[in-house]
């Protein structure tokens, strides 16, 4: 088969500025992403996500930012992102998603189907090999995929921006999707939450206490998360972690809410917009109009999906959307929140797919190579 050479996509040119000028940048950016956040909340779903996500895709495009986030930034988001997942994972609230595990299950399965035909496509129609294919069309776990590309020969560069072209789409779409189903659909006992102190940055009353609670969690789940090599370790580790000790009545108070939760949202939604770099998108032209009917046909099979899920095991339509979007679960958890939908059964199986996606696709691509080398 003849497939494409390897993707280079050069770094955009804001990366070389000055580490000092990077240093002025971000903290103007931030300040800026987290304004169009306020300004857009009365207008759109979600505000302090999309708003700051299509600015910094805007931005990306035009050149003018100063590269993607910074790591430490990005990661302590991802970590505080699993905290606040977490607190919601107790044993009284998964009885729901516990209920109706094996149309969960087979919902995970169909989806990650629905990823390897749109693999197969790719690789016959847009001339790319099996390996970056596969892993572009992975439906979870976009940040472990892509780490692990150039270990599977794959094209990392390629790979990511397949990934997060879909994270982008369900991150732009999903808010406003679920608004327009909570509108048209009655109100689901449970659904509503208490307003939080407008000061208060952790949901406990004692301040001082629950963010020290929140750095021990975040730190210690993400190093254990290394340690036992989960797939997204920074953002299942604190999850797990939170998980348990809400779930034991160990600790309790310390996820993230007010003034951080925004921050929060903001930095996972600039993220997001950040990395569609206007070189990276030059480079990658001949095949995104391929690559986004791939990912528009799978996004609209995971709907098709969340509306049987939704008939089947009785869960509200926009509870099953959220828990069926092919990936972006930073997104998609962003968005359950701030929408009061249901998190529990969201997390649990947005995780579970992000789990079998990393921990199989190796595999599968592996036994894929192995045939098509004996054909």
């Amino acid at each position: 088969m003849v497939t494409t050479p390897r993707c280079a996509v050069a770094p955009p040119p804001s990366l070389a500025h000055p580490p000092r000028r990077r240093r002025t940048v971000w903290p103007a950016l931030a300040v800026a992403a987290y304004a169009v956040g306020e300004v857009a909340e009365p207008l759109v779903p979600a505000p302090h996500l999309l708003a700051p996500m299509l600015a910094g895709l805007a931005l990306a495009l035009a050149g003018f930012t100063a590269g993607r986030l910074p790591v430490r930034v990005n990661r302590c988001s991802q970590a505080l992102l699993g905290v606040l997942m977490g607190s919601y994972l107790d044993p009284r609230t998964l009885d729901q998603a516990s209920a109706a595990v094996l149309p969960l299950t087979a919902v995970t399965a169909a989806t990650a189907v629905l990823g390897l035909a749109a693999a197969a496509v790719l690789t016959r129609v847009g001339r790319v090999d099996r390996a970056t294919a596969t892993l572009g069309m992975v439906a979870g776990g976009s940040a472990a995929v892509v780490s692990c590309a150039e270990e599977l020969d794959a094209d990392p560069r390629l790979v990511a921006f397949m990934q997060y072209l879909r994270v982008a789409l369900v991150a732009a779409t999903a808010p406003v999707l679920v608004q327009a189903l909570l509108v048209s659909t009655p109100t689901t006992p449970g659904r509503a939450v208490a307003r939080a102190v407008a000061w208060h940055l952790v949901d406990g009353p004692r301040q001082g206490t629950g963010l020290l609670l929140l750095a021990v969690v975040a730190t210690v789940g993400s190093v254990a998360g290394r340690w036992v090599r989960l797939p997204s370790p920074v953002l299942l580790g604190p999850m797990l972690l939170a998980a348990a000790a809400t779930g034991t009545g160990l600790a309790t108070g310390f996820a993230p809410t007010g003034l951080l939760r925004t921050a929060l949202f903001t930095a996972v939604g600039l993220d997001i917009g950040l990395r569609f770099t206007r070189p990276a998108v030059v480079r990658v032209r001949h095949l995104l109009p391929i690559t986004l009917a791939c990912t528009l046909a799978v996004s609209a099979a995971c709907a098709a999906l969340a509306w049987l899920l939704s008939v089947t095991a009785h869960i509200p339509l926009a509870d099953a959307y959220l828990a069926t979007t092919p990936g972006g679960i930073n997104a998609v958890l962003a968005t359950a929140v701030s929408t009061h939908a249901n998190v529990p059964l969201i997390s649990s199986v947005q995780s579970l797919r992000l789990f079998a996606m990393v921990l199989l696709t190796p595999l599968l691509i592996r036994s894929a190579v192995r045939l098509r080398r004996r054909s």
